[in-house]
């Protein structure tokens, strides 16, 4: 399906597993460039492997529990 949203850019949070990873999976197949995040760096680095294995959106992720963010 083609959204029209190639070539934009994403954050998708509590992306390491389940509705975060289906989302993140999504955009990357649309050609979004995708930023994932979790508070678990290996399970990020399977999932940077595997959305990046599909040549399609650019991914990176960056490790932060947002609970604990203060602006």
């Amino acid at each position: 399906m083609d959204l029209g949203i190639q070539g934009k850019k994403a954050i998708v949070c509590a992306s390491s597993k389940g509705l975060g990873k289906a989302c993140a999976l999504s955009l990357v197949q649309e050609g979004v460039d995708v930023i994932i995040n979790s508070r678990n760096e290996e399970d990020l680095k399977k999932v940077k492997t595997e959305l990046s294995s599909l040549k399609s959106g650019k991914v990176d992720y960056f490790v932060a529990d947002l609970n604990s963010l203060s602006f």
